[in-house]
């Protein structure tokens, strides 16, 4: 058993967790930084940097705490090291070298997206490889084949905007607040789904990919119409984005074949309706659900602590000139999108 000391600052949530390989947490601190990007209606990166350097040490020293041990009796501290807002991931990069080099521990590198791919496993002993996973937040929106860990296949992603990106971009259309996604979501329990007609880009389409650009465009034409309620947009855009969801993991569930599950992972992963849907379509194609708890849908460093559990206990760990990286996709050998799917 190994004791992870995992941290997280890839966007505007700073996060330090000890974890175990035996899928314990020991400790757990998460700053947001809400109040501080509201204003501006998103995340603003230079701020968000500066919060990290600021909150980030008190976290790890309360985890330290709780769990009444020093830095010297963890095996190994993780950090994400991107992909994300780059000066964020500096941040927390450099601060778990620091820690590594003066306590002699080894550090481990994580992939962000390592860490909501393996996520559902630290809340569910049962998941095994390989499953199918839809890994949806604001930075990405893919379907993966997880193989094992460091071992994932990129079936689909996005070709222009994350479905995460069109929640909140489309909650600031509509003036309903930050963070847009649960804005997103309270809007539409009180809006009819079935009001504004909106587009679903590739919906049936034998490209495997996603698209969002489009429908965020929607959003703008049929607020600026004047017809409709936001609550109406609302329920529509998210009622058109679980739709799109659907048929491109229905399509990635026809060629999964040997798949243990059908999984979902990151910020959106969060979003009720979404979770129903999917688990609507794993029941019709006779595969278990999985989804991690709410809390771990966000970023978090318990998911860092536990990818760099499962790292190390693979004997991978990195050296101190690990780069921070602002893209760094999960299947590099994976065919490129045409747009913007390049990026992931």
């Amino acid at each position: 058993m190994s004791l992870i000391l995992g941290i997280e600052s890839s966007c505007d949530e700073t996060a330090a967790a000890l974890v175990t390989s035996d899928r314990r947490i020991l400790a757990h601190r998460l700053a947001g930084q809400e109040s501080a990007h509201r204003p501006y209606g998103g995340v603003v990166p230079e701020i968000a940097a500066r919060a990290h350097v600021e909150i980030l040490p008190a976290l790890i020293e309360e985890v330290l705490e709780e769990a009444g041990i020093g830095i010297g009796a963890v095996d190994a501290v993780a950090a994400t090291a991107g992909p994300g807002l780059i000066g964020g991931v500096m941040v927390g990069l450099l601060a778990a070298k620091g820690l590594a080099f003066a306590a002699g521990k080894p550090l481990v590198a994580v992939n962000h997206l390592e860490g909501h791919a393996l996520s559902p496993m630290l809340a569910e002993a049962d998941l095994a490889f390989p499953y199918l996973l839809l890994l949806v937040s604001g930075g990405h929106c893919q379907l993966l084949f997880v193989e094992g860990v460091g071992r994932y296949r990129r079936l689909a992603t996005t070709i222009d905007d994350a479905a995460g990106e069109a929640f909140d971009k489309s909650a600031k259309l509509l003036g309903l607040g930050f963070p847009g996604g649960p804005a997103v979501e309270k809007a539409a329990a009180l809006g009819d789904r079935k009001k504004v007609p909106l587009p679903r880009p590739l919906l049936g389409s034998d490209e495997p990919h996603f698209s969002f650009a489009g429908l965020k465009s929607a959003v703008l034409r049929a607020r600026d119409s004047g017809l409709y309620a936001p609550e109406d947009i609302a329920a529509s855009f998210q009622q058109a984005v679980v739709d799109c969801l659907l048929d491109r993991t229905a399509r990635a569930l026809a060629g999964a074949d040997g798949a243990t599950a059908l999984v979902v992972a990151g910020g959106v992963a969060a979003n009720q309706a979404v979770r129903g849907a999917l688990t609507a379509l794993a029941a019709a194609h006779g595969l278990p659900f999985f989804a991690p708890p709410l809390w771990l849908c966000t970023d978090n460093a318990a998911m860092i602590g536990w990818a760099g559990a499962l790292r190390f206990e693979q004997g991978w760990v990195d050296g101190l000139d690990a780069p921070a990286r602002a893209r760094w996709p999960l299947d590099p050998n994976a065919e490129k999108a045409r747009g913007a799917g390049v990026k992931a």
